[in-house]
């Protein structure tokens, strides 16, 4: 098993103020750094930021190894006494950040040390690089002078950048760049003979076909999303009924669809094509134990909440990425399109279990070059009816 340092911190020009954050990784076997990840993030605390830089470490290092462990180092006693959890978290904005760094790596596999602020001072430099507007291109410590619009990360191995959060969103009525988002118009698939029965069908189960209904609810939403006339791009989940949905989308368009992998459904492991009654019965200590923590798997190996929610990040990264100012419809499934919302909002994972997302259902979420977020929709099924 891999070993990583992970060394973070972040800083305002004053409290809150212009803010940003570096992060490092370190194989803590040769003392290589593999990562350096930094940011600005607009007007926010310094608590905020130093939380982002802890969140933007850990996320490169799972993107390195998920099965990695992990030691954070860093000088802030606020973050490593709250994530080690001898202190209580009690600032409502510094919750959803801790339940965000939590669900990236299960709690096992991470440790925390508080170090002196000299003892930190790769990743405090990078976050000043940050806030002064430098940005970490291609080679450590190389920089340009240009503000960053988005997290910048530099490695010799991988190219972690599509698993960092969006920045925390500046505050205001409006984003800070007003240049047209990259909105994902998200589309759940329609019904299959699962949906009904309200049995958990993710991607490791018999991979159903849409149902007579379903394939009616495609073409409503079709019809629905062709007199939109804003959709430019389709991008589907590679399972059976997202396919069928994207396609019957794309007929009525006249686009091609692009398959993504990291749009597929979790795998509910030895849960699948069962009805919750039937799991709680079979497997009542597994269940609550999912239902009460996001790093935990459904019975039989499945896809933890957590595992999901790092997957969906850097799916939606490289989708923003590939397009920018552009509306795509992505055709996906429940907890995905929950999952992008949820980190839309910067809400705790818990969240996914107080929304109802309906089959053919369509939501919606912009992101600005920024890293604002903006949702626009959800659960709109007004063309079913």
């Amino acid at each position: 098993m891999r070993e990583f340092i992970v060394e973070a911190d972040g800083g305002s020009r004053g409290n809150p103020g212009p803010a940003g954050y570096g992060s490092v990784v370190i194989d803590a076997t040769t003392g290589e750094t593999l990562v350096e990840a930094a940011e600005y993030i607009g007007v926010t605390t310094n608590n905020v930021a130093e939380y982002r830089g802890l969140i933007a470490g850990l996320r490169a290092a799972h993107t390195l190894d998920p099965a990695a462990r992990i030691h954070v180092r860093m000088d802030s006693k606020l973050v490593v006494e709250q994530m080690s959890g001898r202190w209580k978290i009690k600032h409502p904005d510094m919750k959803p950040l801790a339940g965000e760094a939590g669900s990236v790596f299960p709690v096992d596999q991470v440790t925390y040390e508080w170090i002196p602020r000299e003892k930190n001072k790769h990743a405090d430099r990078l976050a000043n690089q940050a806030m002064d507007g430098a940005q970490p291109i291609q080679g450590r410590g190389e920089l340009r002078d240009q503000p960053p619009p988005a997290a910048t990360v530099t490695t010799d191995r991988t190219d972690v950048r599509a698993a960092l959060n969006v920045a925390a969103p500046s505050p205001g009525w409006a984003p800070a760049d007003m240049t047209a988002p990259a909105t994902f118009v998200l589309l759940r698939h329609g019904e299959t003979p699962l949906t009904p029965q309200k049995r958990f069908s993710g991607s490791g189960g018999t991979n159903p076909s849409l149902s007579p209904v379903g394939q009616d609810q495609a073409a409503r939403a079709a019809t629905a999303l062709a007199a939109r006339g804003t959709i430019q791009h389709i991008v589907a989940s590679p399972l059976t009924r997202t396919r069928e949905t994207a396609a019957a989308v794309a007929d009525r368009l006249g686009l091609d669809v692009t398959i993504e992998e990291g749009l597929r459904e979790t795998d509910f492991g030895a849960w699948e094509g069962l009805t919750f009654g039937e799991v709680r019965e079979r497997y009542p200590d597994d269940l609550t134990t999912w239902l009460g923590d996001p790093a935990a798997q459904p019975t039989g190996g499945g896809e933890s909440f957590a595992a999901t929610a790092t997957r969906i990040a850097a799916t939606r990264d490289k989708l923003i990425a590939a397009y920018a100012g552009r509306t795509v419809l992505l055709v996906t499934h429940v907890t995905p399109i929950k999952t992008f919302v949820q980190l839309a909002l910067g809400a705790p994972p818990e969240a996914l279990f107080r929304m109802e997302l309906s089959a053919a259902s369509l939501s919606a979420v912009a992101y600005y070059a920024d890293g604002n977020a903006s949702v626009r929709l959800f659960n709109d099924t007004s063309h079913l009816r």
